[in-house]
């Protein structure tokens, strides 16, 4: 294993990709995970810093994802998410930001430390940096609303971006579901099928955009989420730094 270590905690090495061969790594973990025929690359492979987790017994890959960093809400449209949603209310956005994306867990690995291990590396590159805003795509398996329905209401009724930074439509494909959602969420049930990443946003005080986009290309449905980073709850940030080490 080589390339820069970020954080090195019980079983599992988080670090930066250095080599073609790591990125060839992620790219086949991404294609695994999001089922795609091809090898999962894009243009903003060349722009990102890539971050791997690792476990330190047998050096398999469990866990990747991918980190754009912007100087503030002006360089938005740089990123990956521009591509699916309106984002000039984040344009007045001051103060460095990041764009998380392509995250995954393989398959075969279900360990809960891989996503703590993950999220303490995203809490010291976020520190190392000053950022002051994360955000990205968080993803839904499949491009079906119904059975996210409980979870899109638990979304539109506790978890919707303030009104100053809330993207608009701009995908040809989108689920309205703000707007065309009146039930009441189960709770236990809106849990059960959020996605863990986007759960572990939400716990942080993160928000999303109104509506999913139905990418069909990836077979996902995906929201817009945002976490400022100054509105972490301080025992939040406890945990995280903690892990951070």
């Amino acid at each position: 294993m080589t390339g820069q270590p970020l954080l090195n905690k019980g079983k599992y090495l988080a670090r930066l990709a250095t080599t073609a061969s790591d990125l060839d790594r992620a790219r086949s973990l991404r294609s695994l995970c999001f089922r795609t025929e091809a090898l999962d690359r894009d243009q903003f492979d060349d722009l990102c810093h890539h971050i791997l987790v690792e476990d330190t017994a047998s050096g398999a890959l469990v866990c990747c994802f991918r980190l754009l960093l912007l100087q503030g809400g002006a360089d938005v449209g740089r990123s990956y998410s521009a591509q699916f949603y309106e984002l000039s209310a984040l344009a007045a956005f001051d103060g460095p930001m990041v764009e998380m994306g392509r995250f995954c867990i393989h398959p075969d690995w279900t360990d809960p430390d891989i996503l703590r291990v993950a999220w303490g590396a995203m809490t010291g590159f976020v520190d190392d940096n000053g950022i002051k805003m994360l955000f990205g795509c968080s993803s839904f398996a499949g491009t079906e609303t119904e059975q996210y329905t409980d979870a899109f209401a638990m979304l539109k009724q506790k978890h919707l971006a303030p009104k100053r930074w809330l993207p608009r439509v701009k995908a040809p494909h989108v689920f309205k579901y703000a707007a065309r959602l009146r039930r009441k969420p189960d709770a236990k049930k809106a849990m059960l099928r959020m996605p863990p990443l986007l759960r572990t946003y939400l716990m942080m005080g993160g928000w999303v955009s109104d509506h999913a986009v139905v990418d069909r290309q990836m077979n996902t449905l995906h929201v817009f989420t945002g976490l400022e980073i100054g509105a972490i709850p301080p025992a939040r940030k406890r945990l995280l730094r903690a892990v951070a080490g």
